[in-house]
């Protein structure tokens, strides 16, 4: 296949020897399969006549590790056979100006995982509560009433910034925080910015658990992510935070469904973070498969399995 890579800036930057991130592993696979795989990042996406293209730069293996040639080209994006989206949030005006740009590419001609229409309907915190059944009590609003009539009821929340990402901005708020204006004020810019607020579950503080999609499979290896030193939630992606982790035949059931429904929305790679079976948030923008930390904790190889699922996507 001709395949292309929508990546991060950072990514770019730190392309080779980074084993930590997705994209690594699997353009690797797709090169050690015989494909051509080009990457580019959103700020290189153009329409020219109204015809999608990106500026973009090849990528070889060499000595079993990726690197990328330094000068590139344009290509028409519908010269692909398979697009790879997988920018990193946070989803701000780039990000959905990037997502419009393949509102003129015919996905009938090129295969492109997950949608860059699908990514733009569905935001990772607030979409969470089409399975409220599945996530502890929330609210989305910026109304500091609304927050604190919340607070008072179950005693300990957790403030998230709609489109962050990896933890930033998130906040923990007690019942009595002397810091309780200044903290609602700040995350709601004084009331002109929602937020999700979730009851805080108990457990939390043994970190959170990452479920993996392929499609309707929900995959039997997952991981527990472990919080960061001073902080409350995972910040650090390093082994020592990283650790195996398991689903519960109950969790298998609970989350198959949910897989079912998003994979029937355009969004076939998906990441949950999970508490004690409580969904804390759905990552559909480039969700992380933690491919080193599964291969060496379960001893297989992960990447050939994703890999195996996008090949044969119809």
């Amino acid at each position: 296949m001709n395949i292309l890579f929508i990546i991060d800036r950072i990514e770019l930057k730190y392309f080779e020897f980074n084993d930590l991130v997705t994209n690594f592993w699997l353009i690797r696979t797709f090169l050690q399969r015989g494909n051509k795989v080009d990457i580019a990042t959103i700020d290189n996406l153009h329409l020219k006549d109204g015809v999608a293209g990106s500026f973009v730069r090849k990528t070889y293996l060499k000595d079993e590790n990726i690197f990328y040639e330094k000068e590139g080209q344009n290509c028409e994006i519908e010269s692909y056979d398979l697009v790879m989206f997988r920018p990193d949030p946070p989803v701000d005006l780039d990000y959905i100006n990037a997502t419009y740009i393949f509102d003129f590419v015919d996905e009938n001609k090129v295969k492109v995982l997950n949608s860059p229409r699908a990514i733009r309907n569905f935001n990772e915190k607030l979409h969470t509560v089409k399975f409220k059944h599945l996530m502890s009590e929330n609210i989305v609003t910026s109304s500091a009433k609304d927050i604190l009539e919340f607070l008072d009821t179950h005693k300990k929340l957790v403030l998230k910034p709609l489109n962050g990402c990896f933890g930033s901005g998130v906040m923990l708020l007690n019942s009595g925080d002397l810091n309780t204006t200044a903290i609602i004020n700040t995350m709601t810019d004084y009331g002109k910015r929602k937020i999700m607020v979730q009851k805080y579950i108990d457990g939390a503080q043994g970190g959170d658990k990452r479920v993996l999609f392929l499609g309707e499979k929900v995959l039997p290896y997952a991981v527990k992510k472990l919080p960061g030193k001073n902080d409350f939630k995972f910040n650090d992606h390093c082994d020592k935070n990283i650790v195996k982790d398991e689903l519960s035949a109950q969790e298998l059931r609970d989350f198959s469904a949910v897989a079912k429904e998003l994979t029937n929305l355009g969004l076939p790679l998906v990441g949950l973070d999970i508490i004690n079976g409580k969904i804390l948030e759905i990552n559909v923008t480039s969700p992380c498969y933690f491919i080193r930390e599964i291969n060496h904790h379960f001893g297989i190889n992960l990447e050939n399995e994703i890999v195996n699922y996008i090949e044969n996507i119809k």
